[in-house]
């Protein structure tokens, strides 16, 4: 009779002996004995978590200071849209508005100059056909040198 075919005696015996072998220190000194491995990828992880944090609390729309919200939108007639929102920015800055029609493709566009601060801003424009989505685009601030 083989080994395999013997059941164990006694499971505390079982556990004894895969506890005292001589392959339990050979493991402790492949994978490490003291705390270094943890320490440093502790570290590792607490570095990447502040960099990643940081990263999510300045990111402002790829560095733009300038902040909107739609407040309503309407389409007034077949050929125009119109648009009230909210703008807040530290310097004169320009928002781009769009209308698209229900397939999504794009029926009219305008730029409202913005002034510096929070301000609401109403605008109509032309489309070249009925529009079902009006939307502000984006708002970026102007350079000083242009």
């Amino acid at each position: 009779m083989s080994s395999a075919d013997t059941p164990a005696a006694d499971a505390s015996e079982a556990t004894e002996q895969n506890t005292e072998g001589p392959t339990a220190p050979a493991l402790r000194r492949k994978h490490g004995n003291g705390p270094v491995f943890f320490v440093i990828a502790s570290l590792f992880a607490g570095v990447c978590a502040v960099g990643w944090g940081a990263a999510v609390m300045n990111y402002s729309g790829f560095g733009s200071s300038v902040h909107h919200q739609l407040l309503t939108s309407s389409v007034t007639s077949d050929t125009e849209a119109s648009l009230t929102f909210e703008v807040n920015s530290r310097g004169d800055a320009v928002c781009l508005v769009r209308a698209s029609d229900s397939q999504f493709v794009e029926v009219g566009q305008a730029d409202v100059a913005i002034e510096p601060g929070n301000h609401v801003y109403s605008t109509t424009f032309e489309t070249t056909r009925r529009a079902a989505t009006v939307e502000v685009v984006s708002c970026r601030e102007q350079d000083p040198q242009d």
